[in-house]
């Protein structure tokens, strides 16, 4: 290879990294930016996010229908360019990987790429839905309104109903057999309800030790989310105000000091 090719070379490579660097840095700002065309991206997101868990939650009702792989791949395709446009946008490839919400992302594309060979681990898909709370990703609009004092209570009500439908899920797969009186996904939704608010009818009950131990976590679990959702809903609000000495973000409304470091607040009020 002469000089001049390898120069040719050398220039075609910078430029290719360039690209790459450019689409990187394009994606970075449309998934964490301010501005707006970001924020119009990331409401998409979100709603695609939504979408996708929607469609979790009806998969074991529409299990058994002649479009359910069409549906299930066409997700798949969907979950795989998220995925892919995070990666391109992460600033550390290995440290974005390594981050619990992409694993769940990852495990949640292997069940929908494999939907009979993974079908007892289906009903895991709806940990997305946590995932996504605990990400950030779904508050980040709520935090640009006036609604975001509401934030604690709204994720209270996704913890609760990521439980129920996780819980649902978990006995629909384990214990429906012929005879266990749970005949479809309603039924084992109807015993996680009443479990969970331990009305406890008795038409429904889960068969051996598995089965009561499944309904004693239940309930354990269930009455904790009630009790955290009853706090939220019911405690004083608080207000977004970081801290500038320790970076607390959340303060009383008329709170003078940080509750954390004692550092002097200067909380704007919103009806000045």
């Amino acid at each position: 290879m002469t000089a001049q090719d390898e120069g040719h070379s050398k220039a075609k490579e910078r430029r290719h990294r360039s690209t790459i660097a450019r689409l990187s840095f394009r994606l970075r700002r449309l998934y964490h930016g301010n501005r707006p065309k970001a924020l119009r991206f990331q409401i998409v997101v979100l709603f695609v996010d939504l979408a996708i868990i929607a469609l979790f939650v009806v998969t074991p009702v529409i299990r058994d229908t002649d479009y359910y792989l069409t549906i299930d791949y066409t997700v798949a395709a969907i979950l795989s360019i998220d995925l892919l446009a995070r990666a391109f946008a992460a600033r550390e490839f290995l440290r974005w990987l390594r981050q619990p919400f992409v694993l769940i992302d990852i495990f949640i594309l292997i069940t929908l790429l494999w939907p009979y060979t993974f079908i007892n681990f289906g009903f895991l898909r709806i940990v997305r839905l946590w995932a996504l709370s605990q990400s950030g990703n779904l508050w980040r609009p709520l935090r640009r309104s006036h609604w975001a004092e509401y934030e604690l209570a709204l994720k209270a009500v996704v913890n609760l109903v990521t439980f129920l439908f996780l819980a649902t899920g978990f006995i629909y797969t384990f214990f429906f057999r012929e005879g266990s009186g749970i005949e479809g996904y309603l039924d084992a939704l109807y015993f996680t309800v009443a479990s969970v608010t331990t009305t406890g009818y008795g038409d429904i009950t889960l068969d051996g030790p598995g089965g009561k131990l499944t309904s004693i976590v239940i309930m354990i679990i269930g009455i904790s989310l009630f009790v955290q959702l009853a706090q939220a809903i019911f405690k004083p609000p608080k207000v977004h105000h970081q801290c500038p000495q320790c970076g607390l973000q959340r303060h009383d409304p008329d709170a003078v000091h940080c509750k954390a470091c004692g550092y002097q607040l200067n909380i704007p009020d919103d009806d000045s």
